[in-house]
């Protein structure tokens, strides 16, 4: 994932910011509590294609 891309990307609900999980290739938005795919290499900023984040991820990423 291009870090400056990562710059310009918000969360497309909240316009908050995202954190990059390149393990799960994946954007998370702490604020929505959503995991955006990363697939090909393009995030995929759709609503309906993220998943809710767990309560356990949520305390991961604070």
């Amino acid at each position: 994932m291009d870090p400056r891309l990562l710059e310009i990307l918000v969360c497309p609900i909240t316009k908050g910011p995202l954190d990059f999980h390149k393990d799960k290739q994946e954007l998370w938005s702490v604020s929505a509590r959503l995991a955006y795919p990363i697939r090909d290499g393009i995030p995929v900023m759709l609503e309906e294609e993220a998943r809710p984040l767990t309560e356990e991820e949520l305390a991961q990423a604070r």
